[in-house]
């Protein structure tokens, strides 16, 4: 595994083997912290366990923050093996249940579930600062109706639909010679969806909401919520809304053909020049997704 990923990435990373998560995480710890291992730890080994155990301090305990690794040490617990052999009542006493699974995870006791799917998102949300102060409605436009696109992008990746949508809008609260202003606003829309133009369109909405002249904004964003698997809703009997004709099929290709070519396809309503995003000079090279970035070597 550690030579695969070496050839193919040119990354280095430690394997850690263990009976529970927890022990996993101190095997993963000890494999980059002792060149000794050669990058693999694997602690099935009661003995080995202990080992271990003995030599890691208990700050380096995954779930051990530092608050709580100050309290261990004046409880006389140092080691991450004193705190394996702590009693468990005693932990969930002073600390919490989490703490006392963290303990019975050290003794080798299963207590952390295995996750066989990524848990779905609740909300997804897309934001980002100026790059200049933005004072002007139809540049905050523009970089709203980005926003929306790029989460409506996030939405369809996770094979989600949303049934609302937000839109939060602030000044810099830094600011000491302004007034400062800040504000969102949420709508809902009457069929869950995931398309791009259904979001920009609920995202502009609680844009105009919000919007307050004579500032000059720092920050925007779009939030999405209220997810469905399915976009498919219970509806009132006199409802005449319906979903859009060929949604599902136009953004397909609207994401292929941007997946190939980022940005290739855009709505108008993003704007052409966008002077308000951010900038990216200082942005670091992507070495290992994009042909343009490889580094050119000259023999």
């Amino acid at each position: 595994m550690r030579s695969t990923l070496l050839q193919c990435t040119g990354l280095t990373v430690g394997v850690g083997i263990g009976p529970t998560k927890t022990l996993a995480k101190l095997a993963n710890y000890a494999a980059k912290r002792w060149p000794k291992f050669e990058g693999v730890v694997d602690l099935s080994s009661p003995v080995r366990q202990k080992k271990l155990l003995e030599k890691v301090v208990v700050g380096e305990v995954w779930g051990v923050g530092r608050r709580i690794a100050k309290k261990l040490n004046e409880m006389g617990i140092n080691t991450a093996l004193q705190l394996a052999e702590t009693p468990a009542s005693l932990i969930r006493k002073h600390f919490s249940v989490v703490m006392e699974r963290t303990v019975r995870e050290l003794r080798g006791e299963p207590c952390l579930e295995q996750e066989e799917y990524m848990p779905t998102k609740q909300q997804i949300i897309c934001s980002r600062s100026f790059s200049q102060k933005v004072s002007e409605y139809e540049s905050m436009r523009e970089a709203v109706c980005s926003h929306a696109v790029r989460a409506a992008e996030k939405l369809r990746a996770e094979h989600q639909f949303c049934r609302y949508v937000s839109v939060f809008v602030k000044t810099s609260p830094f600011a000491g010679n302004e007034v400062y202003y800040g504000n969102d606003a949420g709508t809902e829309i009457h069929i869950p969806t995931q398309d791009s133009r259904d979001i920009i369109a609920a995202a502009l909405k609680c844009l105009d909401a919000i919007w307050r002249e004579g500032y000059r904004y720092q920050k925007c964003g779009v939030m999405l919520g209220d997810f469905f698997s399915q976009g498919v809703a219970q509806l009132g009997l006199f409802d005449d809304y319906r979903p859009r004709a060929n949604s599902e099929r136009l953004m397909t290709v609207l994401d292929s053909v941007n997946r190939r070519e980022k940005g290739r396809l855009w709505f108008a309503g993003q704007g052409i020049e966008r002077s308000w995003e951010m900038k990216r000079q200082m942005l670091s090279p992507a070495y290992t997704t994009r042909l343009s970035d490889l580094l050119r070597v000259k023999l």
